[in-house]
């Protein structure tokens, strides 16, 4: 006699079967990370691929010139800003520790003091309380420049991902072929391809229109902090761009940084440059964004904070930025899940059914 029906049996072995996949998923995730940039770097390139494809008639001809301009574009970038770039980040890589010491002896208390007259009972408990908490802040700066070399280890990814893409790109339709035809229930043949169909639409869509975000972050931040002559301003201005790609977390350490870097450096208009990255900040989350990023991600906030805070532990860095493309890929398959369990119910749909879902998928 069997200890279990069979449903549960059925039930016990799909719980069994996605705790396995979980599972795997962990264990791979440093090189499913891997992947899933190289995913992300073909959407970014395949508009381009295809209307080059129409012009020459030949897919990998297009990859390979398509290759060849970023190519040709990142060497002169690389010509014509990298050796500024560079110079500034040496000289602030030589000025950190001297920086750093100014914190813990409190001395910058007293520079900012007689900059902007605190009175000396002021300037004296403000280099006290520096002082007496200079081990504190000596590991806390330890700490930081762990977590960013540990960050900086990563950078072999942007060598990788652009080659893996390269298979993406080319056999990416046969990929897709391969999925579907391994189902053979028409319905669940219609769910795949809208989910595949809603997935592609919404990483294309984001993955450009984050890196037009990143770019205008980093032409605004590298242009006012050069007229405010802020130092290091083309380091801090390229530092801010790049980590526009990290959702919320990225732009709060890029304001924190260049706020630290300008006082410590003795920056005197730093009030200026505070209330420049207010503003900034406003326009590019609450202006700009919306614009560029439409409707194409779709999270509730709650659903990116907590996506951006599991990532975070999960995966580090990589896994904050890659938080809500997947929590809104999460979301996609369950909206169509939830449609297409719907139509085994009661057939087809009408407009009394998921009527917000339905016209988005219209529109």
């Amino acid at each position: 006699m069997s200890i279990f029906d069979s449903r549960t049996t059925r039930v016990l072995s799909t719980v069994l079967f996605f705790a396995l996949g979980l599972g795997f998923l962990y264990v791979a995730r440093q090189t499913l990370l891997l992947f899933l940039f190289a995913i992300f770097f073909a959407y970014l390139m395949n508009p381009a691929i295809l209307r080059l494809d129409k012009l020459i008639r030949g897919r990998g001809r297009a990859i390979a010139l398509i290759y060849l301009l970023l190519l040709v574009g990142i060497g002169l970038v690389a010509f014509f800003v990298g050796p500024r770039i560079t110079r500034q980040g040496a000289r602030l890589g030589e000025a950190l520790p001297g920086l750093m010491e100014k914190v813990g002896s409190g001395q910058i208390a007293q520079d900012l003091g007689k900059e902007h007259g605190w009175s000396d009972p002021t300037r004296a408990r403000i280099q006290g309380f520096l002082q007496n908490h200079r081990q504190e802040l000596s590991d806390f700066a330890q700490r930081a420049g762990v977590r960013v070399a540990e960050s900086a280890r990563q950078i072999w990814v942007l060598f990788l991902v652009p080659i893996l893409a390269i298979f993406f790109l080319r056999d990416g339709a046969n990929f897709h072929g391969v999925v579907i035809s391994l189902v053979h229930s028409r319905s669940q043949r219609e769910f795949l391809q809208d989910v595949f169909s809603d997935l592609n639409q919404m990483l294309a869509h984001f993955i450009r229109a984050q890196l037009t975000l990143a770019g205008l972050s980093m032409v605004a931040y590298a242009s006012f902090l050069g007229i405010l002559r802020v130092p290091y301003a083309m380091v801090l201005g390229t530092a801010g761009g790049v980590l526009e790609f990290v959702p919320v977390v990225g732009p709060l350490v890029a304001g924190l940084a260049m706020m630290i870097v300008a006082v410590l450096a003795g920056y005197s208009h730093w009030v200026l440059l505070l209330l420049f990255l207010i503003v900034w900040r406003v326009v590019q989350d609450y202006v700009i964004a919306p614009r560029v990023m439409g409707e194409s991600v779709q999270l509730h906030p709650l659903a990116a904070l907590f996506g951006i805070l599991a990532g975070g532990e999960i995966a580090g860095v990589l896994g904050v930025y890659l938080s809500i493309p997947v929590m809104a890929s999460l979301r996609i398959v369950w909206r169509r899940w939830r449609i297409y369990a719907e139509k085994r119910k009661f057939g087809p749909l009408n407009e009394n059914f998921f009527p917000h879902e339905l016209g988005r998928e219209r529109n």
